[in-house]
């Protein structure tokens, strides 16, 4: 086909120009309503590429490409860089050339014009769309032979503008709609993780706090207790014995302290953490003690914030143990429950739960909230001593 035959003016081109409308009916997206036309057009007008080029937020357009993929469609264009940038800013109606690869229009410095060179688009016509008295884009063929287009073809891309440029205003503002949406819909997401995370933190800030005034209560504020009894009594001071209570006293919250973070956990695992523990609690006191884990290390592989808090409930549970039931045997079983779910056994043989008063209630109670907390089950029973039972709930494990 010779140049003179795809630049003649087709007859039939109002026929064409009517059936667009048929054409875009239930096309909801911009690429697929182009490609839905592009048959059309090209009955109309002979092209090796074309394009429809958008305004999108303010300063730049969008690109929407048939024929020929360029970079013009895979990222958004500054209007001063845009080779068609007299459109965009209304100063012509109209761009009309023989050879855009040399046109100063096309090819200024800092255009972006690769696409023109590189697929040698040296025929164009451009032509604005206009919804409303208001330049909304262009509307842009382009073909590699020289010279190929003249004024009957600019009337029938003005035709085509004067017919697309409704659908194509109206698909675009819906595209834009639908984006706004979707970046309310990441904000609010954002906003409600914050507040998530906002709360989980000030519960996590919550249970630390109560751990910390419940160790203090427990152990800090026991000792120093007895050793104002011992200050302020009748009975001679035992200089010597209030200096090694102090120093057991300062010891006991320099141990507080470093469980704030609990490297031994970290480092050694769960079992061997609750072995240290025990060690510590019964001191120099006759008591024989084991750990027994049957779970291959389980309480290991559970998250941390999970881990920590079964580690604290077996502290808190040892510290009972050792400082109030007056126990010789103390055993730390790690096991499943029937159900399989992560089990931890504390069992004494002391005085059991009512013969000692106070003291080992209110740690008690401190148990049963600390267990509250993560949501675990817990038992105590007086049998033969005292055996306190933690059961993590059932998909505790395997979050690590």
């Amino acid at each position: 086909m010779t140049a003179a035959q795809m630049a003649a003016d087709p007859p039939a081109r109002g026929d064409v120009i009517l059936g667009l409308g048929a054409q875009l009916a239930g096309v909801v997206e911009i690429r697929s309503a182009l490609s839905a036309v592009a048959p059309q057009i090209a009955e109309i007008v002979s092209y090796t590429h074309a394009d429809i080029c958008l305004h999108d937020s303010p300063g730049w357009v969008v690109s929407y490409e048939v024929g020929i993929e360029t970079r013009w469609s895979r990222k958004r264009t500054r209007v001063q860089y845009s080779p068609v940038r007299e459109l965009l800013t209304g100063r012509t109606d109209l761009m009309l050339t023989a050879n855009a690869m040399t046109d100063p229009r096309y090819t200024y410095p800092g255009a972006c014009c690769e696409p023109i060179l590189n697929h040698r688009l040296r025929s164009r016509i451009n032509v604005p769309m206009v919804v409303m008295g208001r330049v909304i884009g262009t509307l842009n063929v382009s073909h590699n032979i020289e010279g190929l287009y003249g004024m009957a073809q600019v009337e029938a891309v003005r035709e085509l503008s004067q017919v697309l440029s409704p659908h194509f205003h109206a698909l675009h503002a819906a595209e834009k709609a639908q984006q706004a949406a979707r970046a309310r819909a990441r904000a609010q997401e954002q906003a409600d993780g914050l507040r998530r995370g906002a709360l989980e933190l000030t519960q996590a800030l919550e249970q630390e706090r109560q751990r910390i005034g419940m160790d203090l209560h427990d152990q800090t504020l026991a000792d120093l207790t007895r050793i104002l009894r011992d200050l302020t009594s009748e009975a001679p001071l035992d200089r010597d014995l209030l200096a090694e209570r102090v120093t057991d006293t300062i010891d006991d919250l320099r141990r507080l302290i470093d469980m704030a973070v609990p490297t031994l956990l970290d480092l050694f695992g769960f079992a061997h953490a609750v072995r240290v523990h025990l060690e510590r609690a019964v001191g120099s006191d006759p008591v024989t003690i084991d750990v027994e884990d049957a779970t291959e290390g389980a309480p290991d592989r559970l998250n941390p914030t999970a881990r920590t808090a079964l580690y604290r409930i077996a502290q808190e549970a040892i510290n009972n143990a050792a400082r109030h039931a007056r126990a010789t045997h103390i055993v730390v079983s790690i096991t499943r429950d029937p159900a399989a779910r992560l089990r931890v056994i504390i069992r004494d043989d002391g005085c059991g739960i009512g013969a000692d008063g106070g003291g080992r209630h209110s740690g008690l109670a401190h148990l049963r909230t600390r267990a509250h907390l993560v949501g675990a089950d817990l038992e105590i029973v007086a049998d033969g001593g005292t055996c306190v039972t933690v059961t993590l709930p059932a998909g505790a494990e395997g979050t690590a």
